[in-house]
């Protein structure tokens, strides 16, 4: 009987955790981006307000969560992912 490839190597379950946890970062980055720029934007162009000249719906969706969104990356390699081998250990696969 053939065993599967999770069960032949952990590196693949930490793999796919860390995979999801990067989906659920851009679709974080994709709800935040997307609430400010259609929610604040929405509104009429003489309505706009201004942060530092630059439109707000701008500012916040572009700049401020472009910075959060790095930050939240580098928080979560630097604490979360796991530095694994990329080398085959036989001895492990056992």
């Amino acid at each position: 009987m053939k065993k599967s490839v999770d069960s032949l190597d952990k590196r693949f379950k930490i793999a796919h955790k860390e995979a999801l946890i990067g989906v659920i970062l851009v679709i974080l980055n994709f709800i935040i981006w997307y609430g400010f720029a259609y929610g604040l934007g929405s509104v009429n162009v003489k309505d706009y307000t201004y942060v530092f000249g630059l439109p707000a719906w701008f500012f916040y969706s572009c700049i401020l969560g472009s910075i959060v969104m790095i930050l939240l990356v580098i928080l979560t390699v630097k604490f979360i992912f796991k530095d694994i081998p990329f080398e085959v250990n036989e001895e492990e696969n056992k």
